[in-house]
């Protein structure tokens, strides 16, 4: 019984979690990630930072199942695209084309699924900028040079 209670009050602290989350459209994923910077982490252990560019490359780091050295990767122009409604990936050297689930969890984490494989995923964080944190009702940075709060 208390096995059943700790099951209850792990999956309804887990559900504000999972109700936020939505399934974006190709074009919502498209808005939402191309141009930015994210880090990610795989179910693997895979990890590391990336950029999604407008002609579908990619390019950032990749540390291999969490160990060994960082390496630089660059994938070319329509790497990532849209097919069927769908984001896929093309890679030479792969024999199947995935495709994937893009699963928005706040405003700046998604969780990027191979379709039909719910535990074949990466999650992908990018931090706010500066700017985005910064309120505009607090009006211009303003700043004043040390000579002159030395002088004063």
């Amino acid at each position: 019984m208390l096995r059943v209670g700790a099951c209850v009050i792990g999956l309804l602290a887990a559900l504000p979690s999972m109700a936020s989350a939505e399934e974006l459209t190709a074009e919502q994923a498209r808005h939402f990630v191309v141009g930015k910077t994210f880090n990610y982490s795989c179910f693997e252990g895979t990890r590391g930072r990336g950029r999604v560019l407008h002609d579908g490359s990619v390019v950032g780091s990749i540390q291999f199942q969490g160990a060994g050295k960082v390496r630089y990767a660059a994938l070319p122009a329509n790497t990532l695209h849209v097919k069927d409604g769908s984001v896929c990936a093309t890679l030479k050297g792969l024999p199947i084309e995935p495709c994937f689930r893009v699963t928005k969890v706040d405003e700046y984490t998604f969780r990027g699924a191979i379709s039909g494989l719910g535990f074949a995923y990466c999650e992908f964080t990018r931090r706010p900028t500066r700017s985005a944190s910064v309120s505009e009702d607090n009006g211009p940075l303003k700043l004043r040079s040390s000579f002159a709060a030395e002088n004063n």
